[in-house]
């Protein structure tokens, strides 16, 4: 382009269409512009001749030109990139999953490559957080923009108003604060149940049972402000925020809390279910996906997994027999998988979305790459309460022991123990059940939200 406007006088326009003709070798395009580009050339002094072979070699060198032009500033790009991942790596995942704002699957990749990176993404908080990814103190601030659900506008009121007017005190605080019309109840439900309400120590279900009255809170406290009103011994003359009693009810388990925490961020952030079951799984040699997946592409084409069900499609084959698509998560990921009519129809109840559970599969390396094919399926619960281990329950009083007892309903094979730490700790006495029952990890953590429990030991 820049040799058309040198030689022939070319505008930027006209040099323009000489490429587009270039590229798209049409002749007739190619043989109005050689006339163009001669007479242009002979107008400034170049012999015809010579601007006759000087377009032949343009018209020649369009031919790879292009490509090699591209290839350059893709190169440039890409040394650019590799830079800054190694020297900026906290800087360029906070830079990339800001890219990928709302792109739940890309975030989740980049959150695995932070962990892989022992780089700590902090959870989000209305505390901490921004609107979108930050970077403090060498870790990832997570964006409150990237739950689900929740918008720009009513998060950057969130944050504008921290930022303005110093941290949130309470929750009482922060609903006093807020403008509620631009904050919806959806907004909060996500929030809530991606954890960003976890600074204020109450637990998401207690918070989400008392949503009503904390919404109905700010909505009063708005409308007192605009008429002009204030509360004589309230927030409104620079006292502490009413106090709100967030209704007790019942606890979350483990697993109910991170999926509620899954549908609102899109992937497993604070934890995930298989945590618990780390070393049984160990013990049990199945693999982490990662693994799995470098083993096949070294040649391996089976083998044994474990991980939550996150989501789930059935459709029909060419031949018309069921089939079910399956997504898969494990600490190391998100996979997909597939399983066939006979497979499907005998494990669908275990292929429930929130369900862990254990496969045996096959695999294969296909040019997109590693396809996973469902052999079997079993109950990760299930494998777990085959496997003889104790239960220690440990209480300051006897008073949990009424609401401990309907999770001990199942006889098994473990036996289970009740420790009451007495004087601070310098005394306990230890009772152990006579009879012998089936528990689990989830057991386990159903019974550490039992109000009065210390903690429960599962070896």
């Amino acid at each position: 382009m820049q040799i058309a406007q040198i030689l022939s006088g070319y505008s930027l326009g006209e040099a323009d269409l000489l490429r587009r003709a270039m590229g798209k070798k049409i002749a007739s395009e190619m043989e109005a512009q050689r006339v163009r580009f001669v007479d242009g050339a002979v107008e400034r002094g170049v012999k015809k001749g010579e601007a006759n072979v000087i377009f032949d070699l343009l018209a020649k060198f369009a031919n790879y030109g292009f490509n090699k032009s591209h290839a350059a500033a893709y190169a440039l790009v890409s040394y650019q990139t590799a830079y800054l991942r190694c020297n900026y790596p906290v800087e360029f995942l906070a830079g990339s999953m800001q890219l990928d704002l709302g792109n739940t699957d890309k975030l989740s990749i980049f959150y695995q490559d932070a962990d892989n990176q022992e780089i700590t993404v902090v959870p989000p908080s209305v505390q901490t957080s921004g609107v979108g990814f930050e970077v403090s103190e060498g870790k990832i601030l997570y964006a409150l923009a990237a739950i689900k659900g929740v918008g720009e506008g009513a998060v950057e009121q969130i944050v504008s108003e921290r930022r303005e007017n110093g941290d949130y005190k309470s929750i009482e605080d922060f609903f006093s604060r807020i403008n509620i019309r631009q904050v919806n109840k959806r907004t909060l439900e996500n929030l809530i149940c991606a954890g960003a309400f976890d600074c204020f120590d109450y637990a998401r279900e207690r918070m989400l049972a008392g949503l009503e009255r904390l919404v109905a809170h700010a909505s009063r406290t708005a409308q007192d402000r605009e008429t002009g009103q204030n509360d004589m011994f309230g927030e409104a003359s620079g006292g502490e925020a009413t106090k709100i009693e967030m209704p007790f009810c019942e606890a979350w388990s483990a697993s109910e809390k991170l999926n509620r925490e899954f549908g609102a961020v899109g992937f497993y952030l604070s934890a995930h279910p298989l945590d618990e079951y780390r070393d049984m799984l160990t013990k049990m040699r199945v693999q982490l996906y990662a693994e799995f997946e470098t083993s096949v592409r070294n040649g391996a084409t089976a083998g044994r997994l474990a991980g939550t069900i996150t989501g789930k499609q059935e459709r029909k084959t060419r031949q018309g027999k069921a089939m079910g698509i399956i997504m898969i998560s494990d600490p190391s990921g998100q996979y997909e998988a597939v399983i066939f009519e006979e497979s499907l129809l005998r494990f669908r109840d275990d292929l429930q979305v929130g369900q862990s559970v254990i496969l045996l599969v096959g695999a294969d390396m296909r040019p997109e790459g590693v396809s996973v094919r469902i052999n079997s399926v079993e109950s990760l619960e299930r494998a777990a309460s085959r496997e003889q281990r104790d239960l220690t329950i440990f209480l300051r009083d006897q008073s949990p022991v009424k609401n401990l007892s309907p999770l001990l309903a199942k006889r098994g094979n473990s036996r289970v123990s009740f420790v009451i730490v007495q004087q601070n700790g310098a005394r306990e006495v230890e009772v152990q059940l006579k009879e012998r029952y089936s528990v689990s990890s989830q057991i386990q953590s159903a019974m550490k939200a039992v109000p009065g429990v210390l903690d429960v030991e599962l070896v």
